[in-house]
Parts: structure tokens; C-alpha cells; sequence
């Protein structure tokens, strides 16, 4: 018996150790070309023999064809937005879908499971000829709202199991006092919802960040990009592409996302858990 237990505890460290190293490894080679001079991967190692801090200032430099500055704040503008706009429309969604009853609910909810199985790029097409339609190419807005209504579906699904698992006797009790649905809403269901409130917020803010395909098609001017957009024109051109250049890029993108992670990680593993137990 002590054998079986040792051998399962064995293979799971063997199987955490191996998840582990596959994950990080990656990251190692991209902080440690982030660090190394020169623009080529080539003569690049892990452990940088005389590292550099030339790029992260390059980054900085205020060069016309490099401006990651604005890229930056450009990035944190529509993931901010986006995860804003996605709590808010997502909790209301979810309470609805969770709390009341009426005609074509379970339809609805089937539409959201089927929305989440089309690619994003079969719509690009669409959007591309709705943004020109609204005289919206190069909005920010235009890229939030998109984003927001990408959002919905699944994060609805979570949300709404979630508030499943919250008693009826809480708001029956909360009616019985002459409350109404709103203060229901407001001051029980949402405080008890706080974990995927979390999930939902770090969903909304880490998708736009990383989003390449659709922001790429309705921001067209260096001015308008995002992060990932600017970051591939310094590896798409043929002759002047700085990889170790891209990959501090990389890194400092990363700090908002570990920022936003270590701020609503406690709330991570019990909103996923609980979200999953009722649909």
C-alpha cells in the first residue's frame, strides 16, 4: 500500500517537474535574449556573457518606427476597458441567466456554448467591413467592444454557475425585508460572487493584451497599435528584424499580467472550482 502511494506521489511530482520546466524554459531563453547584445538569435545563449540593458532603452528611445510607449499604453487602455466593460456585462448576464426564468433561456445558453465554437478569424472579414461601415477603423473603441462581446459567452457560463451555488434563500430572505432585485444584485449576489468576479477580470484584461489577429485588422496607423502589433513589425522586416529587442518587448508586457495575476490569485482557485460544479 505504501509502495501504490509512493509511486503515485512519484509520478505526479515527475509530471508537476515536467510542466514546469516546459514552461519556464521558454521564458529563460526570452529573458536571457532580452539581455544579449546584438539584434541576432544566432551566436544568443540562455546566460548572456556580457549582458545589456540597449534594448529595453531602445524600446524607450523615441524612434518614429518604434514607438512602444504609445504601444503601451494603448495596450493597458483596452485591456482595462475591455475587463471593465466585461465584469460588468458578464455579472448582469450571468445574474439573469441564474436568478430568473423566462422563455428562451436554455436556447440562449445553448447559442452562447456554439458562439464559443467559431474561430475569431472566420468573422474578421465582417468586422473588418463593419468598421469601415462606421467610419471606425483605427478605434480603440470599436477593438473594446469587439472584445467585450467575445467575452460574454464563456465568462457568462462561468459566472452564472458560480452564482448557482449561491442559496435562493438569500434573496427570498432579502425579498422578504423589501428588497429589490437590484439591491439583491448589488449588495448580496455580487459580494459573494467576488472569486469569479476575479476570473472573469483577469479573462477580460489578459485576452486584449495578447490579441494579435483582431486588432491587426482595424488598427491600420503605427499611432493606433497595441503591443503585439508593434512588437511583430520589429521581426517582420526582412532586413532590420531585432529579435533580442522583441523579446524585451516581450518581458515588459508580461509585468501587468503577473501584476493583475498576484493581485487576484487567491481568489483563482476556488472561482474556477465553484464555477464549474452547476450549468
Amino acid at each position: 500500500m505504501k509502495g501504490r502511494v509512493f509511486l503515485r506521489r512519484l509520478a505526479t511530482y515527475l509530471i508537476l517537474s515536467f510542466m514546469t520546466v516546459i514552461i519556464i524554459y521558454p521564458l529563460l531563453w526570452t529573458i536571457g535574449a532580452s539581455f544579449n547584445p546584438g539584434n541576432s538569435l544566432i551566436s544568443m545563449s540562455i546566460i548572456p556573457e556580457n549582458p545589456t540593458l540597449d534594448h529595453y532603452k531602445e524600446l524607450f528611445a523615441g524612434k518614429d518606427s518604434l514607438q512602444y510607449g504609445k504601444w503601451y499604453l494603448n495596450s493597458l487602455k483596452i485591456s482595462f476597458f475591455t475587463m471593465i466593460g466585461t465584469i460588468v456585462s458578464v455579472s448582469f448576464t450571468a445574474y439573469a441567466f441564474s436568478r430568473f426564468r423566462f422563455k428562451g433561456k436554455k436556447n440562449a445558453l445553448t447559442l452562447f456554448l456554439l458562439l464559443q465554437m467559431i474561430p475569431q478569424f472566420s468573422a474578421l472579414i465582417a468586422l473588418f467591413v463593419l468598421a469601415q461601415l462606421l467610419g471606425m477603423m483605427n478605434s480603440h473603441w470599436l477593438l473594446i467592444l469587439l472584445y467585450i462581446g467575445g467575452q460574454i459567452p464563456m465568462n457568462t457560463y462561468l459566472m452564472k454557475g458560480y452564482m448557482d451555488t449561491i442559496p435562493m434563500d438569500l434573496d427570498e430572505s432579502a425579498k422578504i425585508d423589501g428588497a429589490s432585485n437590484t439591491r439583491i444584485f448589488l449588495q448580496i449576489i455580487m459580494p459573494l460572487s467576488t472569486p469569479m468576479v476575479a476570473v472573469v477580470a483577469m479573462n477580460g484584461f489578459t485576452g486584449p493584451l495578447g490579441d494579435f489577429i483582431l486588432s491587426s485588422v482595424i488598427l491600420r496607423s503605427p499611432e493606433y497599435y497595441t503591443l503585439p502589433i508593434g512588437l511583430y513589425k520589429l521581426v517582420n522586416d526582412v532586413m532590420g528584424a531585432s529579435y533580442t529587442t522583441f523579446a524585451a518587448g516581450a518581458i515588459l508586457l508580461s509585468i501587468p499580467v503577473a501584476i493583475i495575476f498576484l493581485m487576484l490569485q487567491k481568489y483563482f482557485v476556488s472561482g474556477l472550482t465553484a464555477g464549474g460544479t452547476k450549468g
